[in-house]
């Protein structure tokens, strides 16, 4: 078994990782404070001219091709820095794929390019709703044909990057006689779309220059030809490309925790108490070694999900593990460091205060914690049935 890196996907995360030191770092902690999200925008526009927004995006249509693995470890070295950089580019990956997966020619070549080239900004999920968050069965959103025309009523909530992307992925009712899951169908929504309102930026806990909003759709018309694969089948594809996604949120997650390790590291080494370094005491020797132990556990699941998601074999349990244990790690180290740094951790004059606000959502969104323990428990039961 071979886990090293091919030379194109050590490229692209050298690549990625110099970007981030030189671009994403500098800046974090400011758009962190609410700085000039102009800023935001020039690093996402840098980015896709790097080829970042469609890593795993076919050539014909703008992307890079590089495959799942490059994904993920591209998104680690982006986490390291900018967290909130990271996961619009995570996001935008994921809606280059769907359309790519599911989408008509006309759609992949109209909306992928456009990602990939950078014209938009980002691409937009628009599944969750105030009454189904888990259970996206359990969408009202509804669209209903009428001359031509798709008529979409209702709302989503937690919609990240809402304002500034050019193109929503959107889930919505179209049978509602069907069984729940059954009658929902999938299309895309430009961001002019006629009575599409973007509504109020949700005040979060962390990664704060990623804009999180509601969506407002008030007989929304787009064209019949915005359906996007088969009629009534999107429950199918929001849950497979979901899990494509968690391989994404939990190489963001690692990049944080290695990040924060790599702080508590240095901390400890220059840290001194009772006249010595607090990096002689085992208490802080243990907390390192084992973040470093979670992490890199981290790191191989995600490689392993990576890894059959390239081969096109299935890595829905694997993505599932990786997204739980990653998050779950990394929201470990980043308490763990903040413990090392004592008082100052609690302190924004030091990263790990930001480290530990931006992690802590990885384990909510692309699928609790406890939503990928039934995934894995699921799929675990079936193979023994």
């Amino acid at each position: 078994m071979n886990l090293d890196l091919t030379e194109e996907q050590k490229l692209i995360q050298d690549t990625a990782r110099q970007f981030a030191s030189a671009e994403l770092a500098p800046v974090a902690a400011e758009l962190d404070r609410g700085g000039d999200r102009q800023v935001f925008f020039a690093n996402l526009r840098k980015l896709a001219e790097l080829g970042f927004m469609g890593l795993n995006a076919r050539e014909e249509y703008g992307g890079s091709e590089a495959g799942a693995v490059a994904f993920s470890v591209a998104l680690t070295e982006l986490g390291r820095a900018c967290a909130s950089t990271a996961v619009t580019v995570s996001v935008s990956n994921m809606i280059c794929e769907v359309i790519q997966a599911v989408g008509n020619e006309e759609q992949r070549r109209k909306y992928i390019s456009k990602i990939c080239s950078g014209e938009f900004l980002a691409g937009a999920f628009a599944l969750t709703e105030t009454g189904a968050g888990s259970d996206p069965a359990g969408m009202t959103t509804s669209a209903v044909l009428d001359g031509g025309q798709w008529i979409l009523n209702g709302s989503k909530i937690f919609i990240t990057s809402a304002p500034y992307a050019g193109v929503f992925v959107v889930w919505a009712v179209t049978d509602k006689t069907a069984p729940k899951g059954k009658g929902i169908s999938c299309f895309l929504v430009e961001q002019d779309a006629p009575g599409l309102t973007i509504g109020k930026q949700e005040e979060k806990m962390g990664q704060h220059a990623s804009a999180t909003n509601e969506l407002l759709f008030q007989d929304c018309r787009i064209p019949e030809n915005a359906l996007m694969g088969k009629l009534n089948d999107g429950f199918r594809i929001a849950v497979g490309e979901l899990a494509g996604g968690r391989i994404g949120i939990g190489s963001l997650a690692l990049g944080i925790g290695e990040a924060a390790l790599e702080e508590a590291t240095r901390y400890a080494l220059e840290r001194k108490q009772f006249d010595q370094q607090i990096a002689d005491f085992q208490a802080i020797q243990w907390k390192l070694a084992d973040c470093a132990t979670d992490l890199e556990a981290a790191r191989l699941l995600l490689m392993n999900a990576a890894f059959k998601k390239e081969q096109g074999r299935s890595f829905s349990k694997e993505a599932s593990m990786a997204k739980l244990f990653a998050t779950e790690s990394a929201n470990r180290t980043c308490y763990e460091a903040m413990q090392i740094f004592g008082g100052y951790g609690y302190t924004v004059d030091f990263a790990i205060e930001r480290y530990s606000r931006d992690v802590r959502v990885t384990s909510i969104y692309e699928g609790t914690s406890e939503i990928q323990r039934l995934i894995i428990a699921r799929e675990l039961l079936r193979s023994f049935s």
